[in-house]
């Protein structure tokens, strides 16, 4: 048998099936106490067992020795320690981060857990936590559940926080041919609310989970409380010169591309800053995770056709439909957004004047950027929708008295 510190042969002891979701035969975790030799854990048949390390493991969690005697003792630092960048995870989050739910110790209806929910023909990969009024969180593109990840952590002290990988992406069903527009999107969340029993919840959407989340709140108000938008992809107002090429595109080619790992891993991190480190290589790893299988290539480019060619106007385009959004809105930009341009925020105050606005310094995924500011604004916006009904509650108690 393999020697393993003892806070990771703790941890292991601890494992609860029940709490992670296991979608391979075999996971292979590969556990760093950084300055000594690392170990494996192999997930299987659910139970956790540690061997010796061996070929490139499905995610890697690595910390200092005091880090991990840290988790052992106590099951709610496993979280705190990622969030403050004490412990890094790399390569596939749904399973490093699936390992640590299922290795904290916590019991009861609000820890945080990893399942696949039956959906309309559809597994969709879920994770969640908390217990209160549901909050459902969308994705951009390219993303995955593990980028609300932070929101998560933040809201579920008051909120029943619910992430889940939109089809095409993550650990979710990829089926080949699927429209991968607004509205598909937009039916995927409807039937997981159904599945889960949810007749209403708040949307919070980051990027193509903005656009997914209007379009929620568009063709289903009645299933929908609070919206908060992050960066919200939205249709573009500008002349669209590349659109008749785009039109002969078709997403189905990603299903014969040849697309090696490590070719495609080395583009990625030179287009994006800092993508070796923190939140930014978490990101890079569930991308690659997706766009490198055929079925995830396929999708991502559907998906990002369908942003690109939406119609602005019309009795069908997206402002005008903006127009009518019932439940209330808010929007955060980001000041220095190159993806959706702060710009867009007139275009907004134009169509939907009742929405309210925040504007951050910084980039296109505000909850990981500044996630202190996002999630204390996000969370103010979504309990104020209590402050009407406990008004008219103190007004009737008055007129009893």
């Amino acid at each position: 048998m393999t020697i393993a510190p003892d806070p990771i042969r703790a941890l292991v002891g601890r494992y609860d099936a029940a709490v992670y979701d296991e979608r391979r035969r075999a996971t292979r975790i590969r556990l760093v106490v950084q300055g000594k030799e690392p170990v494996d854990v192999v997930i299987e048949h659910g139970a956790a067992v540690i061997v010796e390390p061996r070929g490139r493991p499905d995610a890697e969690l690595s910390a200092h020795a005091a880090t991990w005697a840290e988790l052992a003792d106590d099951a709610g630092a496993a979280m705190s320690a990622y969030r403050r960048g004490r412990l890094v995870a790399r390569h596939d989050l749904h399973a490093g981060i699936g390992f640590l739910a299922a290795t904290s110790g916590a019991i009861g209806p609000g820890r945080l857990r990893f399942h696949t929910i039956p959906a309309n023909g559809l597994r969709l990969s879920v994770m969640e936590a908390g217990t209160g009024p549901a909050v459902l969180c969308l994705h951009g593109l390219g993303a995955s559940k593990g980028s609300f990840l932070t929101t998560l952590l933040a809201l579920a002290g008051r909120f029943r926080v619910i992430a889940f990988d939109l089809p095409g992406s993550g650990d979710s069903d990829k089926p080949i041919g699927a429209p991968y527009d607004a509205a598909y999107f937009a039916g995927a969340a409807v039937d997981l609310l159904d599945a889960l029993h949810l007749e209403r919840a708040h949307l919070i959407g980051n990027s193509l989970g903005g656009r997914v989340a209007l379009e929620v709140g568009l063709r289903a108000p009645d299933r929908v409380e609070r919206i908060a938008l992050l960066a919200p992809s939205l249709a573009w107002r500008r002349q669209r010169h590349w659109a008749p090429f785009m039109r002969l595109l078709r997403p189905e080619l990603g299903l014969v591309q040849i697309a090696p790992r490590r070719v495609v891993s080395g583009v990625v991190r030179t287009l994006i800053p800092g993508a070796e480190d923190g939140w930014a290589a978490a990101g890079v790893d569930e991308f690659l995770r997706a766009y490198c299988t055929p079925a995830g290539r396929a999708a991502f480019y559907a998906a990002g056709r369908h942003i690109f060619l939406e119609e602005p106007d019309g009795e069908e385009g997206f402002w005008t439909r903006l127009a009518g959004l019932e439940p209330p809105a808010l929007f955060v930009w980001g000041k220095r957004d190159r993806i959706v341009p702060i710009a867009f925020e007139r275009h907004v105050k134009a169509y939907l004047p009742s929405a309210e606005h925040l504007e951050l310094d910084c980039g296109h995924v505000p909850q990981i950027e500044r996630p202190k500011k996002t999630h204390e604004a996000v969370a103010a916006f979504l309990v104020a929708h209590d402050a009407p009904a406990a008004a008219r509650g103190r007004r009737a108690a008055a007129g009893r008295r």
